[in-house]
């Protein structure tokens, strides 16, 4: 099976590609080492569907374990929902020798992380991501946490997974917008790291939700490779991952929690920012078209509804983790597979690039 291995010193794992994973992941828990009891978190979408056959391959492999569901959609980011999963595994006699698996999306994980970060003051965690999202990008890495009201995941902890199993034949359970809105990520891995992934993406069928694991584990290999050369974004490097995603989660932040999509929101913030790409770093127009035509091509949003004001996304997106000090820090591409850090775009450049977004 593809194998990423993520290197971090002792906080080294193992992300793990192959169908049919999820009925092996008692084994592959059990040979970690953790024998404590098992925290399963999970959504009430995801939970229906797998969490009962996770618990019978865990329980043949001699872990106990309890369920800890929570309200699918990214209004359970919160300190509020934290708090009570923490209480339901105090309650369910969880200690420090615990482990948690998130099963779930995005939001599963990065809240189920945050969980494992802060319990007991940290115990492991496994990530089981059940989304194209999640499958390509939040399950690695390390990044948990909540949002607040200001904006998305100002409240969280750098926690490493002990382990990251993707089952790419969960996703044929995904609704599809749901399994296409995951491809914003891929697409934005494509155009900070691979460009050679471009032309491949322009040959699948976005109502195939079967991808390769060959596909989902060479997107995990950008990540990891990422996150290897700076953890805990002090360099710079890591923050080339947020292309698109500081005038995305502007948007996404601008709207009631689930109206957009987060994938959606970046499609916006990819277009944003291959105008100002295109702006400042003279990036080939050509290019940006071949980028463009595929978030078309997976019925991602191009064209901002007026409905949003554009003092509101400015609002959002200046309380955002990656305006560090006042300073504004923007991902720009500058050629097919190749992006850099730029301080050279302002508040004005910005602002431009969201009304863009409305033709």
């Amino acid at each position: 099976m593809p194998n990423v291995h993520v290197n971090l010193a002792d906080r080294s794992y193992d992300i793990l590609v192959e169908d049919g994973l999820l009925d092996r992941a008692g084994e592959l828990i059990a040979g970690l080492g953790l024998k404590g009891k098992a925290a399963v978190i999970t959504d009430s979408n995801v939970g229906a569907l797998y969490a009962d056959r996770l618990v019978d391959r865990l329980s043949e492999a001699g872990i106990e374990t309890s369920v800890h569901t929570v309200r699918a959609g990214e209004a359970s980011k919160s300190m509020l929902q934290t708090a009570d999963l923490c209480g339901e595994m105090n309650r369910a006699d969880h200690d420090r020798s615990s482990f948690v698996v998130a099963l779930g999306g995005g939001v599963v994980g990065d809240l189920a992380g945050f969980v494992a970060a802060i319990f007991y003051r940290g115990i492991p965690f496994v990530q089981i991501p059940t989304t194209i999202v999640s499958q390509v990008d939040s399950s690695a890495g390390g990044k948990t946490g909540v949002n607040a009201s200001e904006g998305k995941n100002l409240i969280g902890a750098f926690h490493q997974p002990r382990l990251v199993i993707v089952d790419p034949l969960t996703l044929a359970s995904l609704p599809g917008r749901e399994y296409r809105e995951g491809y914003a990520e891929v697409i934005k891995h494509a155009a900070i790291r691979d460009a050679a992934m471009i032309d491949d993406l322009a040959t699948l069928d976005p109502a195939d939700q079967h991808p390769s694991a060959d596909l989902l584990a060479r997107n995990l290999a950008i990540k990891a490779r990422v996150v290897e050369e700076d953890e805990q974004e002090t360099s710079g490097v890591r923050a080339l991952l947020n292309f698109g995603h500081t005038i995305g989660h502007g948007i996404e932040a601008s709207l009631p929690y689930g109206e957009m999509l987060h994938g959606e929101a970046i499609s916006l913030g990819i277009k944003a920012a291959l105008f100002l790409s295109e702006k400042i770093n003279q990036f080939s127009p050509a290019e940006s078209a071949r980028i463009l035509g595929l978030l078309e091509n997976f019925q991602l949003p191009l064209t901002l509804p007026d409905s949003i004001p554009t003092e509101k996304i400015m609002d959002k997106l200046s309380r955002d983790k990656k305006f560090t000090g006042g300073v504004i820090k923007f991902v720009l591409l500058t050629g097919p597979g190749a992006a850099e850090v730029s301080s050279k775009v302002t508040l004005d450049d910005i602002r431009e690039a969201v009304e863009y977004l409305r033709a």
